[in-house]
């Protein structure tokens, strides 16, 4: 499933880490995304959080960044598994079944892009539900509209304090 691209796009990373130093975890992982994927044209602060969808006392810190990168976006999902590798993720979540990770990058969006393969969907499912990346999103793209739900990211950070708060 190769594509070609020649054009320039934006990738819209979530990344988080609940194991370790988990600052320096996605320090790490910034480093190698720019080094493997593209030129980071920003990233969000930190932003710290409960995990969601599972119990850990372990409370995780989470970051998001803007990649500008040419690849194809499978072989761009596939460095991206491979760097949590690199940094020390054994095993991703099975079945909806979340755990204790050391670092943990999810692609957000990617240009106006939507993919609905087994292996990869973007926009990602359930971002414009989680905090977690509302917030750090919000910091860096808060006019970069869902291709889907077709609201921007500060309106559906609204939306989610609206039904959530």
């Amino acid at each position: 499933m190769e594509e070609k691209r020649n054009d320039v796009f934006s990738v819209f990373l979530s990344l988080g880490s609940n194991l370790g130093d988990k600052e320096k975890n996605i320090k790490i992982a910034y480093n190698k995304i720019e080094k493997e994927i593209g030129e980071i044209k920003s990233s969000s602060a930190f932003f710290y959080s409960s995990p969601v969808g599972f119990t850990s006392d372990n409370y995780f810190v989470n970051s998001a960044c803007e990649v500008l990168s040419e690849m194809s976006i499978y072989k761009l999902f596939a460095i991206t598994q491979g760097i949590e590798k690199e940094i020390g993720r054994v095993e991703k979540s099975l079945r909806n079944e979340y755990s204790d990770r050391i670092i943990d990058i999810d692609i957000i969006m990617a240009g106006n892009m939507i993919i609905d393969t087994p292996e990869l969907t973007i926009p990602h499912p359930r971002f414009h539900e989680r905090e977690f990346v509302l917030i750090p999103l919000s910091e860096i793209a808060p006019n970069v509209v869902h291709p889907i739900l077709k609201m921007s990211i500060r309106e559906l950070k609204e939306e989610f304090y609206r039904k959530f708060y």
